[in-house]
C-alpha cells in the first residue's frame, strides 16, 4: 500500500532538490505535483485541493534556517499536515465499562469477522480481557462458522445461537450469558450486505439501541478507495459510530481511503488490519503512517513488536552467552522463531528508515528462513550447540538432511561465522559488559 503514492510525492520533492530557498514558484510546482499524487491515489480532488492549499502557505509562510534544505521542509510540512489529514494522534478504544460492548458493522466481505477474531486476540493478549465473541450475524451460516474457528484458535469463547434469526434478541442474550460467566468485553459481528440497504441499516440500528455498545467500530475495506469513504458517510448517518476499522492494508490499494476518511466522517480511524493471521492488528498511528507514506521509516511500531515478542528474560540469558561467546545455532533458530512472530518480513523491512524505497521491486517472501531453518534442523543437537565441530563431512550431511547443496552449507556457516565474530568484538569492545551498553542496554 501506498508504494505509488510515495514514489510521486518524493518525485515532487525532487523538484526543490538544490534549490537554495523556497519561492513562490518552486512551491507552485512541487505542491501541484503533490496534488496530482493524491488524486492518482483516489483522494477525492476537493480535499486534495485544500491539502495543497494549506501545505503551500505554510511552505511560503517558512523561513528556511541553514540547516534545512528547502526539500526537507517540505518532507516535514507534508507529514505533519498527512498525520493532520489522518487523525492527528491516534484514538483508544474505551474499554472502561465492565463489560464493554462493541458493535462490529460493515459491509460484506469487508473482513468483519476476521477482524472481530483479531479484536478479541487483541484484547486478551495486550489488555489482559475476558473477551466473548458473538456471532449475530443471521444470514450467512458460514459467518457463525468462522468465528467459532477463530474463536478455538484464540482461546476465547463464542456464543451463538444458530437457530434464532433474531439479530436484536442474540445480541441481548448474549450480553447476559457475559454478566453471568464475568466476560468483560462483547464483541458482536453483526450481518452484511454486498451493499448498503434499508434492511442491514434498521437491524444494526436496532441492536445498538437493545444494547447500547460502548463503541461501534465500522469496518472497511480499503482496497475499495473512495467507495469506501461513501459507504462509512451511509453508514456514519445512521449509526454514529465511534471509530473505523480498515482492513486489507496490505493489498494493491491506492490508499485514498486511509487518507481521507477521518476528514470525510469526522470519526477516528482506530484499527488498521492486515493478512489474515490473528496477531497482524495494529492500534492506528496518523503520525507513524505519514512517515511510513514519506518512506521516513517507522521505528516506533518495529521496536514495539519486537518488545512484544522478545522475552526479557530470554533476552538477558541470551546477552550472557554472547558475552560468553557461546552463541550457537539453537540461539540463532530461536531468534528467527521471535523474528516471524513479529509479522509480514518485507512489511517489517520498510520501518526501518531508506530500506522501504530500496526493497519495493524485490519480492520478499515471509518462507525467506525456511532454507536456513531447515539445515539448522539437519543438525544433531550437539551440532547446534557446538557450531565450531561441524566440519566437511558433517556439511555434506547437513546439506543432504535439508535438501541444499554444499555451497549452501558452506555460505550460511560462514555467515554465522562473521556473526558471531561481530558478536565477539562487541564484546571485546566493552569489557566487563561495557560494550552491550553501548549498543542499546
Amino acid at each position: 500500500m501506498f508504494e505509488s503514492l510515495s514514489e510521486r510525492l518524493d518525485s515532487a520533492f525532487k523538484q526543490l532538490k538544490g534549490e537554495g530557498r523556497i519561492s513562490e514558484i518552486n512551491v507552485a510546482s512541487t505542491v501541484k505535483e503533490i496534488r496530482r499524487a493524491l488524486v492518482d491515489a483516489d483522494v477525492n480532488y476537493k480535499i486534495a485541493k485544500d491539502f495543497t492549499d494549506r501545505v503551500r502557505e505554510k511552505a511560503l509562510g517558512e523561513k528556511v534556517i541553514t540547516a534545512i534544505s528547502p526539500g526537507q521542509l517540505m518532507v516535514k510540512i507534508v507529514k505533519d499536515e498527512l498525520a493532520e489529514l489522518m487523525g492527528g494522534t491516534e484514538a483508544e478504544l474505551d474499554t472502561k465499562a465492565n463489560p464493554t460492548v462493541i458493535l462490529i458493522a460493515g459491509l460484506q466481505g469487508s473482513g468483519k469477522t476476521t477482524f472481530s477474531g483479531k479484536l478479541a486476540n487483541f484484547l486478551k493478549t495486550k489488555k489482559a480481557k475476558k473477551p466473548l465473541l458473538v456471532a449475530a450475524d443471521i444470514y450467512r451460516p458460514a459467518a457463525i462458522d468462522q468465528l467459532k474457528v477463530l474463536g478455538e484458535q484464540i482461546g476465547v469463547e463464542v456464543y451463538s445461537e444458530p437457530e434464532n434469526k433474531d439479530a436484536v434478541k442474540i445480541a441481548q442474550n448474549a450480553v447476559q450469558h457475559a454478566k453471568q460467566q464475568g466476560n468483560n468485553i462483547i464483541i458482536i459481528d453483526t450481518a452484511g450486505r454486498l451493499a448498503v440497504d434499508e434492511v442491514m441499516m434498521t437491524e444494526v440500528a436496532n441492536v445498538k439501541a437493545a444494547v447500547k455498545p460502548n463503541e461501534i467500530l465500522f469496518v472497511v475495506d480499503s482496497m475499495t478507495g473512495q467507495d469506501a469513504v461513501n459507504t462509512a458517510k451511509a453508514f456514519n448517518d445512521r449509526l454514529d459510530f465511534s471509530g473505523v476499522v480498515l482492513t486489507k492494508l496490505d493489498g494493491d490499494t491506492r490508499g485514498g481511503a486511509a487518507l481521507t476518511i477521518k476528514y470525510t466522517v469526522e470519526k477516528p480511524i482506530k484499527f488498521v488490519s492486515m493478512g489474515e493471521k490473528l496477531d497482524t492488528l495494529d492500534v492506528f498511528y496518523p503520525e507513524r503512517m505519514a512517515q511510513r507514506i514519506l518512506g521516513m521509516g517507522d521505528i516506533t511500531t518495529l521496536v514495539e513488536r519486537a518488545q512484544a515478542q522478545f522475552d526479557e528474560e530470554q533476552a538477558k540469558k541470551l546477552e550472557k552467552k554472547i558475552r560468553q561467546n557461546q552463541f550457537d545455532f539453537e540461539d540463532f533458530r530461536e531468534q528467527l522463531q521471535q523474528i516471524k512472530k513479529m509479522g509480514n518480513l518485507k512489511d517489517l523491512m520498510g520501518m526501518i528508515p531508506g530500506v522501504g524505497k530500496a526493497i519495493k521491486d524485490i519480492d520478499i517472501s515471509d518462507d525467506a528462513f525456511k532454507g536456513i531453518e531447515a539445515m539448522i534442523g539437519s543438525m544433531t543437537p550437539y551440532e547446534r550447540n557446538n557450531p565450531d565441530i561441524i566440519d566437511g563431512s558433517r556439511r555434506k550431511r547437513i546439506a543432504k538432511g535439508a535438501g541444499k547443496n554444499i555451497q549452501d552449507v558452506n555460505q550460511f556457516m560462514k555467515q554465522f561465522d562473521q556473526m558471531r565474530q561481530m558478536m565477539k568484538m562487541m564484546n571485546k569492545f566493552g569489557a566487563g559488559g561495557k560494550g552491550m551498553k553501548a549498543f542499546g542496554r
